[in-house]
């Protein structure tokens, strides 16, 4: 997701449905966002290969415009590296994102939150999250002719890892949107640009947090916008050069656990477009991702559109009748859980596990009926989190500062915090 004000997500390119206002720039640095929701059909065994995209293929595209930065490889080191991806999985029954903040456009207070610390973190391994994903901007941080990524920020980027690790937490490090340098130029003209920066990125973020053990994970990307079986292919080299440049730098990274993102993190795209997995060096070290705002009308626009007005009250006994024109008229419970068993029945019965790795339901203040409401907000986040967990999904929360004040450290939300709690089996 991208930059979110308050209570309500604000979203430029969700999916297909907000297009309107998304920021299409020739890889460059300008800020926007992309997203998914929805799932069905076939993806490949185990965590490890069955792509059609090769190593050698990825490799010869991404090399030639920057510098190499796998100057120092190192051994493979097996040490606190011993949990496969599925076991990892296992381990995280609730996780939450700290939005809004690394990845924000001009630095990591721009949009409005403080600096993350060590008694942030810890209060969110209190209260009950298992793990934190870690929404990070790289581009803005970056030498434009030679792609190096600034040591200062390097450095605070592993700060903010040490916190988790210290907080003994799992942690999942991404690129975020970051400009849009990937996530908008998925297509046969950007490949080569996209495919090198993304390896000179991921180059200098792995050797740079190469000793941490198996608890950071890296993620390709965020949402990537590709939404044709061809966008996807090319989508498919860019999470290739995203392994292979991981897996070259060695140590940990021979046995880290790597995420890759679904075609716009669309669970209904992730079935019907999904070509298998890339290749891996590691054996079932890989997970998937997808991200679950469904139904957009109630999670993600915050007026009424041409398409679809808002939607303020969702779930069978949560329906208004002072308001039943804005009641959800599809993609209520069934939806939800046809949704979950396909990224079981195709991803997670199969050996790659699946994380959810941004979902969440916010408070509107513009309803009549406002216990509907309320009732209706806190029942989608108990519902999707409990069945992602029966399915098998790992669930992260997608949060800017709505849950958790981040400053005084109080819950602003007791109810949606028990919410998630519940739908984990964690109260």
């Amino acid at each position: 997701m991208t930059k979110q004000t308050g209570k309500t997500p604000k979203v430029l390119n969700r999916r297909h449905l907000i297009m309107a206002t998304a920021c299409v720039v020739p890889l460059s640095v300008v800020a926007c966002g992309g997203g998914g929701g929805g799932g069905v059909s076939t993806a490949s065994a185990g965590g490890t290969s069955s792509s059609s995209s090769s190593s050698a293929s990825s490799s010869s595209s991404a090399s030639g415009l920057y510098p190499n930065y796998n100057t120092n490889p190192l051994s493979a080191n097996a040490a606190g590296m011993s949990s496969t991806a599925a076991e990892i999985a296992a381990k995280i029954k609730l996780a939450i994102n700290i939005g809004n903040t690394m990845e924000a456009i001009g630095g990591e207070t721009a949009w409005g939150n403080p600096l993350i610390t060590q008694a942030l973190v810890n209060k969110y391994k209190a209260l009950g999250f298992d793990a934190i994903r870690l929404p990070c901007a790289w581009d803005q941080y970056a030498d434009k002719a030679t792609a190096k990524i600034s040591s200062t920020w390097l450095d605070r980027v592993k700060t903010v890892v040490q916190y988790c690790i210290n907080a003994d937490l799992y942690v999942v490090l991404n690129i975020h949107w970051d400009g849009g340098w990937l996530e908008k130029h998925i297509d046969e003209a950007s490949k080569d640009a996209v495919n090198a920066r993304q390896k000179a990125f991921w180059e200098q973020i792995a050797t740079h947090l190469r000793d941490f053990d198996e608890r950071l994970i890296f993620a390709s990307a965020n949402e990537p916008d590709a939404g044709t079986e061809a966008n996807t292919k090319i989508l498919l080299s860019y999470h290739q050069t995203f392994i292979d440049a991981v897996r070259a730098t060695g140590g940990r990274n021979a046995y880290r656990t790597l995420v890759v993102q679904a075609p716009q993190t669309n669970t209904e795209l992730a079935v019907s477009m999904w070509p298998g997995m890339p290749t891996d060096t590691a054996t079932k070290r890989l997970m998937f991702e997808v991200h679950y705002y469904a139904p957009s009308q109630f999670m993600i626009i915050d007026k009424d559109a041409s398409w679809g007005k808002m939607f303020y009250y969702w779930g069978r006994d949560n329906h208004s009748t002072i308001e039943p024109d804005r009641n959800a008229t599809h993609s209520e419970e069934p939806y939800v859980d046809q949704q979950m068993l396909a990224m079981k029945t195709n991803f997670i019965d199969k050996g790659i596990p699946v994380i959810v790795g941004e979902y969440g339901a916010w408070r509107k203040t513009q309803p009549l009926d406002m216990p509907k409401h309320n009732a209706s907000v806190d029942f989608w986040n108990r519902y999707v989190t409990q069945q992602a967990r029966a399915n098998g999904a790992v669930p992260f929360f997608w949060d800017t500062g709505a849950l958790i004040d981040r400053t005084t450290l109080a819950v602003k939300d007791q109810a949606m915090l028990d919410a998630l709690l519940i739908g984990a089996g964690k109260k």
